[in-house]
């Protein structure tokens, strides 16, 4: 009779918690606090923070082209596109408009709903920005919501972007703010801060989230979480990436996350950002099929699709296709399912 007692009262104790977290005032030690919960409490509220917010057997699926490879002038320390790592990545200029079509047509006829354009640059110069532009009013035209990653930008570029019709600017924070300087020099914790400023303002939903698995503490991805969490606005989407190690780049070599300690990363963002959508974005590929579902258990309802995501590997359609039917999954928005 006490057991049954103390599980009713665990169960109000818990739907009232979910009731009460759109916040925008999370202090370090209550995310740290959810981080060290038993796994399966941890998973038990992140479930049930996702059910009051979005279909739990849902997941958004986006696409993503690099559509200007290499020759970056950061030094982020996990990126083969940086110009100070050697890499041998083949450096490729800004795409043609009939090629980045092309592509658009592929993923949408795969069951992607949003097309993302990533250019590799610290900040676009104007005119590149007007390319851009064209490209995201054709992909537009294609019934697309659109996305693009193109660095710093400048308030009149960022105004530019949203006369052309674009929906989501992506820009990553990364990490903690105390561990950023460990991973990037050429930009401050402030100057993306700032960018993302300027996208809200200008009316353009955001998408920003980090990347964890490169070396960082558990308190730093516990202050990543609560620097989004914390924003004037949750960021509509938020990407968590396992770092991919590519070799020439300074974190190559570095040991694997644990991918239970991945999961609770995804299941504490879903708590803290309850109608975000939480995305499993690089990284895939090294993780099982479990892990995967453990993710979407704990809240995640969007994913990178396609075989490559700018220049690292992602599984194919045809194998989250799969993985989809035998978790009984469905893509939002696309009807012809396999």
């Amino acid at each position: 009779m006490k057991i049954a007692e103390e599980s009713q009262v665990d169960l109000a104790a818990h739907e009232y918690f979910a009731d009460c977290l759109l916040r925008h005032d999370w202090r370090l030690d209550e995310v740290e606090a959810l981080f060290a919960l038993p796994f399966n409490d941890l998973v038990y509220r992140a479930q049930t923070v996702h059910r009051q917010n979005f279909d739990p057997n849902e997941v958004q699926v986006s696409s993503l082209l690099s559509i200007k490879t290499g020759a970056c002038s950061e030094d982020c320390a996990y990126c083969p596109q940086s110009v100070r790592h050697d890499t041998d990545l083949k450096r490729e200029e800004l795409m043609p408009l009939d090629a980045v079509l092309s592509a658009a047509r592929t993923a949408k006829a795969q069951g992607a709903t949003r097309f993302c354009m990533g250019a590799a640059w610290r900040s676009p110069k104007d005119r590149d920005v007007e390319r851009v532009c064209e490209m995201i009013e054709n992909v537009k035209s294609l019934g697309l919501e659109t996305c693009v990653t193109l660095g710093m930008l400048t308030d009149g570029q960022t105004q530019r972007l949203k006369q052309s019709g674009l929906d989501y600017y992506n820009h990553n924070l990364d990490t903690s703010e105390e561990y950023y300087s460990k991973i990037i020099t050429t930009r401050t914790y402030q100057d993306r801060l700032d960018t993302l400023e300027r996208v809200r303002d200008a009316g353009i939903s955001v998408c920003c989230g980090g990347i964890v698995g490169m070396g960082e503490s558990d308190k730093d991805r516990a202050e990543l979480l609560l620097e989004l969490a914390n924003l004037p606005k949750h960021p509509e989407s938020v990407p968590i990436n396992m770092l991919v190690q590519v070799e020439g780049t300074p974190l190559a070599g570095l040991s694997k996350l644990d991918s239970f300690v991945f999961v609770r990363t995804v299941a504490v963002a879903r708590i803290l950002m309850p109608k975000s959508r939480v995305r499993l974005s690089a990284g895939r590929t090294d993780m099982s099929d479990e892990t995967q579902a453990l993710c979407f258990l704990a809240g995640a309802n969007s994913i990178f699709y396609g075989e490559k995501l700018l220049t690292t590997e992602n599984p194919a359609a045809e194998n989250d296709r799969r993985l989809f039917q035998r978790l009984g999954l469905r893509m939002s928005g696309y009807v012809d399912q396999v």
